[in-house]
């Protein structure tokens, strides 16, 4: 593969002059972008094309070429982790021209930061003209809820109906669009007309008591400056140059910010990509990139194509698939390097065979003396990683879940969790105070504190000394009803323990506890993830029937619960260690892999159901998987499931059309004939099949059970005398049956 150009620090033309030296470390492309004439410029940069390479290239050349002062230039990006980068290179380069005579500087007086670093900055020096106390502080998303919840309240609203998160994103998407509650019409909906009370109400409170938000610190340096014309004038005057990092990612008022900041003298330089446009569901918008040429004069547009990071194989199939997309500015990928390896295709039975293959994968790499952390597993959503994650630690490989917490240390988990555990056990006392309270149903810090002090003084459990209370006359009306409805509700669940599958029990944990009708009532986009991962949490249980009791007896919930919690901590992996990276592929932007693999890609799944209600979500989802290939430097596996369960439900599925996107001699199927043998074929005709330990059955085959009559082979583990399959049985469900005990026929 083809390297990028050394560094400053290893240039081996160190003591050439300073235009030569940023010159000689450059392709052609990056050397027009970053020796460009004074102007506006759009910078059209593919991934792994040095986008970061010539931002910092072109301030280099802006102060030592140019003679530019460090003073007159403001970089803006979208992340403190790049900034501080960015902030950090071009300190380098400063000391270097300090020795050449020019004038020291600090960091701080380097204009360099996130768009809400800058914003805060300049509200700090001018509180005042902005209409903030001297001492305003800045709230994060969770104080912004509480406020919003206390201002629904006042007003008399009920949480059931008016989701206090509802009204929180209103507020923020206002503000956004660089909008008050005096600029929204009069709405004739009850919803808007609510919302618009809400947030005016909002904006008062945080008025009164000095509170700045994220989204309220561009929007007051944008009021800042129309309200204060002679102050914009300074600052346009001193800013002559604006660079800004990951242009394509850019919202509505951070757009409206550079523009007033420009003016009409500024030279804008502008990076970004249209084609890893992804964040279009937290307000971003790709037409900013598109608008850029037309609002500012002269825009001047430059290319990087050549990719430095993947081969010609992985690269052909990118420029392919997000041709698709209509209204692109339009690039083409390309390397001097090699074509690498085919684009290997996996369609695997389920979910469970996918997980296996991966893992087998991964293990095979490792073998040929690969690094674990050189893998990585994408997935479109946060829920498929649990099925993931089981395989790698059966499969006793460390992994980590990149930006997210591994499925069973999720909180959503932990809760549902909590209550299996009181099921199983009600003197857990570590489980009774996680959920005597969640969600809220009345019994506050103190109520609990009375229990758990009774529970001490009489050394007994949590739950009994609930009991206690309850009738001792310690606690009020209300929270003695709130305590003995929740032991009731607990009561209720165990006398099913015995009677109902374990899958059915925690589904109806779920529905009892109020802990999926909380999520489904708050409706976020964070909040509907929550709820696919309870939904894989039914899905994980409904391995454990009667049929596959521990040896040792005990029965499903009791091998479930202590199988998760053995397998917690275990083998885990955490950031530098050698560990498998697993990841959405959200989280994957920015970031490279010798060994990607592509999971999921299934219509409905990826391309995520959501999404297929206009076209602007389906492009948005093609970008996505465009980021998850050009993520692979030399090799690229993509693979899909036949049967997938979702929502607690099996359903059967359809290759996504991102697969057919994909030219076919650019990819090559892995079929399995057996446990460890893999043939490789043209996708023409996919099919799977894998012979049991046994040889008997397979995964796929129709079999009949003399009780539950006819089902299909969804999975297999084990051999000789302990080898078990998953059979779905139809209305009967799913069930784990060891062969030597099942008595299972194949149907011709």
């Amino acid at each position: 593969m083809s390297q990028f150009p050394p560094t400053p620090d290893s240039d081996p033309n160190a003591d050439l002059d300073p235009a030569s030296a940023l010159i000689n470390l450059l392709n052609d492309a990056q050397r027009e972008a970053v020796c460009a004439p004074l102007g506006n410029r759009l910078i059209l940069a593919g991934a792994g094309s040095g986008k970061t390479r010539v931002l910092i290239y072109r301030m280099a050349w802006l102060m030592q070429i140019e003679r530019i002062s460090p003073y007159s230039m403001l970089a803006v990006t979208f992340t403190n982790k790049a900034a501080n980068e960015m902030r950090a290179r071009l300190m380098k380069l400063l000391r270097t021209a300090e020795n050449s005579g020019q004038p020291r500087i600090s960091a701080y007086d380097l204009w360099v930061g996130t768009f809400h670093g800058l914003a805060h900055r300049l509200l700090r020096q001018h509180w005042q003209e902005a209409g903030l106390l001297e001492n305003f502080q800045i709230i994060d998303s969770e104080d912004q809820s509480r406020i919003v919840r206390k201002v629904m309240k006042a007003l008399e609203l009920d949480e059931k109906n008016w989701p206090p998160k509802q009204a929180q994103w209103f507020i923020n998407q206002c503000k956004d669009e660089a909008r008050r509650p005096h600029d929204l019409d009069n709405y004739d909906d009850v919803f808007e007309r609510t919302m618009k009370q809400v947030y005016k109400n909002y904006q008062e409170t945080c008025e009164r008591n000095g509170l700045v938000d994220f989204a309220e610190l561009l929007l007051r340096v944008h009021e800042l400056w129309v309200q204060n014309p002679h102050i914009l004038a300074d600052y346009q005057r001193r800013f002559q140059h604006i660079l800004v990092d990951e242009f394509q990612d850019t919202n509505t008022i951070q757009y409206l910010w550079l523009q007033q900041l420009a003016g009409a003298q500024a030279h804008v330089f502008a990076v970004g990509d249209d084609d890893q446009s992804i964040y279009g569901w937290r307000g971003a918008k790709v037409t900013n990139l598109h608008h850029f040429q037309q609002d500012f004069p002269e825009v001047q547009l430059t290319k990087l194509e050549q990719n430095y990071r993947s081969t010609g194989t992985i690269l052909e199939a990118a420029n392919r698939l997000i041709g698709n997309n209509p209204g692109r500015l339009g690039k083409n990928l390309w390397t001097d390097g090699e074509e690498g390896l085919p684009i290997s295709l996996y369609r695997a039975f389920n979910e469970y065979d996918e997980a296996r293959f991966i893992v087998e994968r991964v293990q095979s790499w490792a073998d040929e003396g690969g690094s674990l952390k050189e893998c990585a597993i994408l997935y479109r959503s946060n829920a498929q990683s649990r099925v993931l994650e089981e395989a790698l630690l059966s499969a006793r490989l460390p992994y980590r879940v990149y930006g997210g917490l591994r499925f069973f240390e999720r909180a959503e988990i932990k809760d549902a969790m909590a209550y299996l555990q009181l099921l199983a056990n009600e003197d857990n006392d570590s489980a009774f105070e996680r959920v005597v309270n969640t969600p809220t149903r009345g019994i506050g810090d103190r109520t609990v504190e009375i229990v758990r002090q009774e529970a001490r003084r009489n050394g007994i459990s949590m739950w009994r000394a609930a009991g206690q209370v309850i009738v001792s006359g310690e606690l009020t009306t209300r929270a003695a009803n709130a305590l003995r409805k929740f032991q009731e509700m607990i009561l209720q669940l165990r006398e099913n323990t015995g009677s109902l599958p374990l899958h059915e029990l925690t589904e109806q944990v779920l529905e009892n506890s109020g802990l999926r009708a909380q999520l489904k009532k708050k409706n976020t986009e964070k909040d509907q993830t929550r709820l696919e991962n309870l939904d894989e949490l039914v899905n994980a249980t409904k391995h454990y029937t009667d049929e596959s009791l521990d040896s040792d007896g005990l029965s499903p919930l009791q091998t479930f619960l202590s199988k998760t919690v053995l397998d917690t901590g275990e083998e885990s992996s955490h950031s530098g260690e050698n560990g498998v990276q697993l990841m959405t592929l959200h989280s994957a932007k920015g970031l490279e892999f010798p060994l990607i693999f592509l999971c999921g890609l299934e219509e409905k799944l990826f391309p995520h159901s959501m999404s297929l209600q206009d076209e602007n979500g389906l492009e948005e989802e093609r970008r996505l998987c465009y980021v998850g290939i050009t993520r692979a430097m030399r090799q690229l596996y993509i693979s899909y499931a036949e049967v997938r369960r979702l929502h607690g439900q099996e359903n059967y599925t359809r290759p996504s059309r991102f697969i057919h996107e994909i030219p076919a001699e650019l990819l090559e199927e892995i079929r399995l004939r057996s446990s460890n043998q893999a043939v490789y074929q043209a996708p023409k005709a996919p099919a799977f099949a894998m012979d049991s330990g046994a040889g008997k059955f397979r995964v796929g085959q129709r079999v009949m059970h003399p009780k539950f009559g006819e089902g299909v082979i969804l999975n297999s583990e084990g051999s000789g005398a302990t080898e078990r399959v998953e059979v779905h049985f139809g209305h009967q469900g799913s069930k784990w049956l060891v062969l030597v005990y099942a008595n299972l026929q194949a149907v011709e």
